[in-house]
């Protein structure tokens, strides 16, 4: 029997990325993964952060909050949960410099799309991609796009935000982008207050496009208290949403970036260079539980400010004029100066949280000081052959010159003084390999499939707690294998990502602790096995449904871990905090006028709280829903995110040791917009 769909408003065009080039690129002749979200989407679904808007995307897990306070995000790729490993770049510029990806200042206001690249990007990002790319692109100057939102929700939460372009200025089109967000959450102790403000400008200037943009943000964020594990589950001496920090804890980050950009098209394709300069200052107060005594629990301090300072260099030439080849070859530099400056202290609480001391009112036991620099060089080159009609290949090489010092100083008072110092330069190659083959095509419809090997490496994660060894760890290294699909039917209608992995790590960074204080370790080998299957439907002309599956197989191949004086060999067992399967579903009626509605759920499988595998956390699902209106000038809607109210363990802090962070609970927001 003949089914009869009903044709869509227009062929949707294949979906461009340049995430894994560098230049603009069909998706669909990648020998990767990639996913991309268009900024329409994202706002279809009322996306606000990080977890809602990559909600519905194979192999990613992103979890709100963690160590970096209730702003920021800890995201899962391929299995692996570690807070950077995967690169975060926004608008060409990596977000967080030559040290971890910076969350909690990343701005989803004013996007054009989000580009998301599973697996390691060893040529155009070198040392700092590992098992991924997440790339948010903002709206370009000029777009002529105007909007006014403003919203509230529970738990005394709001938000203003707004973007429009200015008046050109000296030739330049000018737009800016203003957002300003007060979050509360179920812990009365806890919330965060965020305001951002970008100015972006492009000028066309002999033929090219520059482009010069400013971005500040200020994030105040009072932290909630992980809680502490006895024995296969959390402590039930932990009251739901018990707060441990002292009074005014506080991880307060701010960040100035200034990005400038210059593209010349040629007869050959085109050149670009990029720089970026970032200070970030982060002030931070917070306080773990240590022990579960009573009547009151044994917690910990921490006092820090952290100061750091980046710059990106990047240059590169396209050539697309060699018939049935692409070139890209360039060189980049990132620079990276951080220090930190702090000390703990000793306290207790009562176990409801009641009681807590004032934040700065207890002396530190300790004066600490840590200084880093790092410098990552590369010389870059990438290769594309259209072999045949059906076949194509491509394959890039990177020459990494990495160079680290890091130097401490420890005062422990009353007990002395220890120092040191530590310098670790690296060259190395890094690379990639891949085919693409044709299997099926049909006008605009495909099933292209393809085959990829990748091999990378990445100095280990910085500490800028109180760590004060100065021993620089082994860089992670990781080599790994695709096999998977892009398809197309129906004109483009239904869509289907589908990746087969494997994946090799020696020495990834996990936390451990150093006489009493959280600090890093190697971890010998791992692997990391996975599918992961993404669909993408348009059932009608306004009806779109997205569905994801992923099993992640995160194992320990060698790695022997000391409990209690006990040398422990973990091998078999699986990764901490990675849940086997992952599968999400959304619904989106979202037509250019009338009633709109749009619904997410999402299943996290079960999980193992620690490496011995003896705590394991059930499965759960938590689901989202909106609904609203939308005239020509105006729109209206109701959304509700972790509707079911699951309050789950969803990551591990690295700070405090075998304690975990809670899923947020329930959140209702009401946001009118206005557009011109």
């Amino acid at each position: 029997m003949a089914i009869d769909l009903p044709p869509p408003a227009a062929v949707p065009a294949a979906e461009i990325v340049v995430i894994a080039t560098r230049m603009p690129e069909d998706r669909s002749n990648l020998s990767a993964s990639t996913t991309v979200l268009q900024g329409q989407d994202l706002r279809d679904r009322g996306a606000r952060d990080l977890r809602s808007a990559l909600a519905l995307v194979a192999g990613v897990d992103i979890v709100p909050g963690g160590d970096g306070g209730p702003a920021a995000a800890v995201p899962e790729m391929w299995g692996l949960r570690e807070f950077d490993a995967f690169l975060l770049v926004v608008d060409g510029v990596p977000w967080g410099g030559a040290f971890n990806p910076d969350t909690a200042t990343m701005s989803l206001q004013d996007v054009e799309r989000i580009e998301i690249l599973r697996g390691a990007a060893p040529v155009m990002y070198g040392a700092t991609s590992f098992i991924g790319v997440i790339h948010v692109v903002h709206k370009a100057p000029g777009s002529g796009a105007a909007h006014v939102a403003v919203s509230a929700g529970t738990q005394s939460s709001a938000g203003l935000d707004a973007a429009f372009d200015l008046p050109r200025w000296a030739g330049f089109d000018s737009r800016l982008a203003i957002d300003a967000d007060q979050h509360g959450l179920s812990d009365d102790r806890a919330d965060f207050q965020r305001a951002h403000v970008a100015w972006r400008n492009l000028r066309e200037v002999a033929g090219g496009k520059l482009t010069l943009d400013l971005d500040a943000v200020a994030v105040e964020q009072s932290p909630v208290s992980p809680v502490p594990r006895e024995g296969s589950g959390l402590s039930p001496l932990v009251p739901l949403d018990a707060n441990y920090n002292p009074q005014g804890a506080r991880v307060d980050p701010t960040r100035v970036t200034v990005n400038t950009g210059y593209t010349q098209p040629q007869s050959y394709g085109a050149w670009s260079v990029q720089a970026s300069f970032a200070h970030t200052d982060t002030k931070t107060e917070r306080g773990f539980v240590t022990e579960l005594s009573q009547p009151e629990f044994t917690a910990q301090g921490f006092r820090t400010r952290t100061r750091q300072d980046d710059l990106y260099l990047d240059g590169h030439v396209e050539i697309r004029s060699i018939e049935h080849c692409e070139f890209v070859a360039g060189a980049d530099y990132l620079y990276g100066d951080g220090s930190s400056h702090g000390g703990d202290y000793d306290y207790t609480i009562a176990t409801d949280g009641s009681g807590a001391p004032r934040a700065g009112s207890i002396p530190l036991n300790s004066d600490v000081q840590i200084d880093v620099t790092r410098r990552f060089g590369g010389l870059y080159g990438y290769a594309a052959w259209q072999a045949t009609d059906r076949l194509r290949f491509d394959a890039g090489l990177r020459w990494n010159l990495v160079g680290e010092s890091r130097s401490t100083r420890a005062e422990e008072f009353g007990a002395g003084i220890d120092s040191g110092s530590d310098r670790r330069d690296t060259g190395r190659l890094s690379g990639s390999a891949g085919a693409v083959f044709t299997a099926w095509s049909e006008g605009v419809d495909d099933l292209k499939l393809f085959a990829s090997y990748r091999n990378t490496f990445k100095p280990a994660a910085v500490d800028f707690g109180l760590d004060a060894e100065p021993q620089i760890l082994k860089p992670e290294q990781g080599e790994s294998f695709d096999l998977g699909a892009h398809g197309a039917w129906l004109e483009r209608r239904l869509e289907l990502e589908l990746d087969a992995f494997q994946m090799d790590l020696t020495n990834l960074v996990v936390p451990s602790s150093s006489n009493g204080l959280p600090s890093l370790e190697n971890a010998g080998q791992e692997r990391f096995r996975g599918i992961d299957v993404e669909i993408r439907g348009q059932l009608a002309g306004n009806l779109t449904a997205r569905a994801a599956w992923s099993l992640h197989d995160a194992r320990f191949l060698d790695y022997v871990r000391d409990f209690d004086g006990v040398p422990t060999q973990l091998k078999g067992n699986r990764q901490e905090m990675t849940p086997r399967d992952l599968a999400s579903l959304g619904l989106v009626w979202a037509p250019q006028g009338g009633f709109i509605a749009r619904t997410d759920l999402r299943y996290t499988g079960a999980r193992y709280l620690d490496k011995r595998n003896t705590a394991l956390a059930p499965a759960f699902t938590s689901w989202s829903a909106g609904i609203g209106w939308r005239a020509s000038r105006w729109e209206a809607r109701l959304d509700g995110e972790n509707l079911s109210d699951r309050r789950d363990p969803v990551a591990e802090s690295e700070l405090a040791d075998a304690s975990y962070y809670r899923l947020e609970g329930r959140r209702v927001w009401l946001t009118f917009v206005w557009r011109t």
